[in-house]
């Protein structure tokens, strides 16, 4: 496919190396104060600026999966299941999935986007010039807002998915909100789990973008490509992992009905 690989396995090479070296520069940095203004801004930038969309959506979402799951429970008089049900399904897939999703679409793209134009424009050539590391620089400060903010906005989509919830319960349902949340049976281990998937996330997404926008190379036709490539590449990464991580993660986890 064009999309997932722009290129050939040299192309794809690239991408390992950039990985690599944002790996190493992760766990073994010093930031400059220009660094730290920088890191600040694409903190602000992701976590300000991405917080209404996540909001809004989970917002919507929780009202809309409410919906579905106790319109069928009450029909069969199990209405007192539908809290855990749906705390169960927001802490562990929909809030992280989702919010990785937002992040990707907004996020990701804008990354791909501002690095692809700066390495188009030879802006990148010019920090080689001036002996600052581009992965230092650019990469970086990307990855570690990504990292710090996405499990904070996982934590507000929560919140916001189950108190649009316990609304709709109420209103349409007729399911007191004490009900709702006594038969939440959601653990602190299901809350470190979503934080850990969102962390994951983070990383993907931040990675992906960058080293998509590192390696393009040619005009403003390239940057459109790019930015297309990383969005796509980063949403199936997400999905894949996803399973992987909820498979290892609650496999073996008991039933929340027999909590």
């Amino acid at each position: 496919m064009i999309i997932l690989n722009p290129n050939s396995g040299k192309y794809l090479n690239r991408q390992y190396h950039i990985i690599i070296l944002a790996l190493k520069r992760l766990f073994s940095f010093s930031m400059s104060k220009r660094q730290q203004h920088h890191l600040l801004n694409q903190i602000e930038v992701m976590g300000i600026g991405s917080l209404t969309i996540v909001l809004l959506t989970a917002f919507f979402i929780g009202m809309v999966f409410t919906f579905q799951v106790a319109k069928e429970f009450s029909y069969l008089n199990a209405t007192n299941l539908v809290g855990s049900v749906l705390t169960m399904t927001f802490v562990r897939e929909l809030s992280p999935v989702l919010t990785a999703v937002i992040v990707t679409g907004r996020i990701g793209s804008a990354f791909t986007a501002e690095i692809a134009t700066m390495k188009v424009t030879e802006q990148i050539d010019v920090l080689y010039v001036l002996q600052a590391n581009p992965i230092n620089y650019l990469v970086l400060p990307r990855v570690l807002a990504c990292l710090v903010m996405l499990p904070l906005l996982n934590i507000f989509a929560l919140a916001t998915s189950i108190a649009s919830s316990i609304f709709v319960s109420s209103i349409l349902y007729y399911i007191p909100p004490s009900v709702f949340l006594d038969s939440s049976s959601i653990s602190i281990l299901d809350f470190v789990y979503s934080s850990i998937k969102a962390l994951v996330f983070g990383f993907i997404i931040s990675t992906i973008s960058c080293s998509w926008g590192l390696n393009t190379q040619g005009g403003a036709r390239s940057v459109g490509r790019s930015t297309t490539s990383s969005v796509v590449t980063s949403l199936l990464c997400i999905f894949i992992i996803d399973f992987l991580l909820s498979y290892f993660m609650f496999h073996t986890s008991v039933s929340v009905f027999q909590i």
